[in-house]
């Protein structure tokens, strides 16, 4: 039986400070009889209404003009289906009321978000719109174990805590309630008494839109509905598929020339996917689209991690950008950030009072780099919360694979930290040990539940096995991107060559541990922000050595084994640093044909190359698909490699890095016959000086380089050559 409520209960109540509302609201059996509660601010008449019939069963007694009602139906001593007919302001309104509504959460959902293995916890989490009872409306369920009071407040209830406090489950932390009539579109947000007392207005976690910012509500929205991957796209992201991505970040690869502002996610399905298409790449690399605060972290601060950015439209907007590039042959890869996240107050930051999502200690728990904080891995919930994050993203949204950043700054409890700045692991290491096993556990999940996805990791150090599988002690990764591969590479390519010769092992470095990883070659945005200065502004001499480097790297590139990245500019040559706050540098390529027109069709024959040619990527992690001709020729600075594919097939890369042509160069060969030119980024096409070897070369049967038969070339000026063998 409840218990009569005494006025302490009420006040209580009414200010906010009461944690279990449903032992006091909604309909109870008492001493008395069945008697129903209500609170309901501002109201001026309540009638407990049977839904079966229709019929008016009792007036309530407002027992505090603040809001409270009270009153006990006649002749009845069994709970049954009821509404309330509330008068406000003169009109009268039928309501459900949402006190009378049971538990949400199922015992094995209960269980699996506690032991955090639940593989789906966006199905449970959040605001779900359902039926219950025959009454429509929207489940919320929040997990906040330490706050005192939860309420949900939005455009349904007036923004007023008072009105829908809610259910604790202690058994696991979380708080649910189901309120009729609260549909999609609705604005909401979880109001909470923390547990120091303190009033804090918080935004899901768990949302799946979010307002435009500044602002900062959540949106109730439907679950997506899942999107099936396709066989074709499963192979695009195969280990001996060509891949080539183009990274972009949305909101300033192209604006609107008369206000400056995004474009739209329709108006980049039209732009964005046809050029994407048009210059070859395979994939399209977003930063992150997660919702964030602040434009100037690039999404790499997120907040939203459940909520596509309103920036640029709505989430089935962002869906339909997606289907619209798989349905164009694109792959979607998206960046993923696991490893911190923003301190704003509305935030998950000291959810419920407590160091809820991240570490108490500032040792272990904030960024000193990038003034953030940083998720408690070790805490089930916190995993489970982004694992199913990873899964959401892919299952629900089709995204083909998660390019996952900073992962250095994840697996070392030092990074970026002085010595007595850090808190070692249990064992005295310095390895973040259940950052590793959750990053393990992430992408063994996407393997069996999202099959043919794949990750990609940033991770800076050598650290051993990224993209070796768990079990043999490696992260899960299927991909890593290979950082010391393009320092070493990009700081040959900045030197005058008349001192390359000295730097020689700066090109050739990369392949004494490239089969230690599946490696991607990425030339990305951080490459060209914070004064490093753009990619062809690195390349020295003049402006025709500038370009002529440039092009000589990029075909350089797309011929060393790895998958391939360009960051959104760089395959037109763009001169000034990346500005994520205007376009990329269109006008560029205006007027009559210039350089950097020609760069961007080298980028275009490169991609559309790399595809055609089974050698350039089909063996990229297979030693037997690589074999270096002409590796010591420092004096020159001349290097040539020979890349196969599984039949034998054999394409040669010829690269000649100083400004003087090399004629009647010399080097061994495996096979006999005629090799055709079938790229030179020295051509007139590409704005070269148009040296070459006139499109085809015969193998001489004479011996070279410890090989039975040779070839004779001339290098063309700050060039690369790819030659491939015709079929005999």
């Amino acid at each position: 039986m409840s218990e009569h409520p005494d006025r302490r209960v009420i006040n209580a109540l009414i200010s906010g400070h009461y944690a279990d509302p449903f032992s006091l609201l909604g309909m109870h059996l008492t001493d008395q009889g069945v008697e129903v509660r209500a609170l309901l601010p501002d109201a001026s008449e309540v009638w407990v209404i049977e839904t079966s019939t229709g019929r008016k069963c009792v007036q309530l007694a407002c027992l505090d003009g603040r809001g409270f009602f009270q009153g006990v139906v006649p002749r009845r001593k069994k709970p049954f289906r009821y509404q309330l007919a509330v008068t406000w302001h003169g009109q009268q309104n039928l309501i459900d009321d949402a006190y009378r509504f049971g538990t949400l959460l199922e015992e094995m959902d209960s269980w699996l978000l506690a032991e955090g293995t639940h593989l789906r916890p966006y199905e449970t989490m959040g605001a779900h719109a359902c039926v219950i009872d025959g009454v429509t409306g929207t489940r919320f369920i929040v997990w906040a174990p330490s706050a005192q009071r939860v309420s949900v407040v939005g455009e349904f209830n007036y923004w007023d805590g008072r009105r829908h406090p809610m259910r604790q489950r202690v058994e696991n932390g979380v708080w649910e309630l189901f309120i009729p009539g609260a549909r999609q579109g609705q604005l909401y947000k979880f109001e909470l008494i923390d547990v120091k007392g303190q009033l804090r207005l918080k935004a899901d976690p768990f949302a799946f839109e979010a307002q435009m910012r500044p602002e900062t509500a959540s949106m109730i929205c439907g679950l997506p509905e899942k999107v099936a991957m396709s066989d074709v796209r499963k192979r695009a992201n195969g280990f001996d598929a060509p891949i080539s991505i183009y990274e972009v970040h949305l909101g300033s690869w192209r604006r609107h020339t008369d206000n400056n502002f995004w474009l739209s996610y329709k108006e980049l399905t039209e732009q964005l996917i046809p050029y994407a298409v048009d210059m070859g790449f395979t994939h399209l690399e977003l930063m992150p689209i997660n919702e964030h605060p602040f434009d100037g972290s690039w999404g790499y601060q997120p907040l939203g991690m459940y909520a596509p950015t309103r920036r640029f439209g709505t989430r089935d907007e962002f869906r339909a950008f997606i289907a619209a590039a798989h349905q164009a042959g694109l792959n979607v890869l998206l960046d993923w950030v696991p490893g911190h996240f923003p301190s704003d107050d509305f935030g998950l930051a000291q959810f419920d009072g407590t160091a809820l999502y991240e570490h108490s200690d500032p040792r272990e728990g904030f960024h000193q780099d990038w003034n953030t904080l940083i998720y408690n891995y070790g805490r089930r919930e916190v995993s489970n919360y982004l694992a199913g994050n990873a899964l959401y993203w892919i299952e629900r949204f089709g995204i083909d694979g998660l390019r996952v950043d900073a992962v250095a700054s994840m697996i070392y409890r030092d990074y970026s930290r002085a010595e007595g700045e850090w808190v070692p692991n249990y064992y005295g290491g310095r390895e973040n040990l259940e950052a590793v096993s959750f990053l393990r556990y992430t992408n063994r999940t996407l393997g069996h539940a999202a099959p043919g996805s794949i990750t990609l990791a940033e991770e800076s150090t050598d650290y051993p096995g990224v993209s070796r599988p768990p079990e043999m002690d490696g992260l899960g990764f299927w991909f890593k991107w290979n950082l010391g591969w393009m320092h070493d590479t990009l700081d040959y390519m900045k030197l005058d060559p008349i001192y390359r010769r000295y730097h020689h092992n700066l090109m050739t470095f990369g392949m004494v541990y490239n089969y230690t990883e599946n490696f991607v070659l990425p030339l990305s945005h951080d490459e060209v922000v914070h004064g490093k200065r753009s990619i062809l502004d690195r390349m020295p001499g003049d402006v025709w050595q500038k370009f002529a480097n440039l092009r000589a790297y990029y075909s350089w590139m797309y011929g060393f084994p790895g998958k391939k990245l360009l960051f959104m500019g760089n395959e037109f040559a763009q001169g000034r640093e990346w500005n994520h706050d205007s376009s990329l540098d269109w006008h560029l390529l205006e007027g009559e044909d210039n350089w950097h027109n020609g760069v961007q069709r080298l980028v275009r024959d490169l991609n559309h190359l790399y595809r055609d040619v089974p050698a350039l990527h089909q063996c990229d992690f297979d030693p037997d698909g690589f074999e270096w001709l002409v590796v010591d020729d420092a004096d020159n600075s001349v290097l040539v490699f020979v890349r196969r594919d599984r039949a034998g097939n054999e394409l040669i890369v010829a690269s000649n890095f100083t400004p003087v042509a090399r004629h009647h160069y010399r080097f061994g060969v495996n096979q006999q016959g005629v090799w055709r030119e079938v790229l030179n980024s020295d051509a007139h096409r590409y704005h070269g000086s148009n040296t070459g070897n006139m499109g085809v070369v015969r193998s001489d049967d004479i011996a070279s380089h410890d090989r039975p038969y040779s070839l004779v070339l001339t290098l063309p000026p700050l060039a690369t050559l790819w030659l491939l063998r015709e079929a005999p």
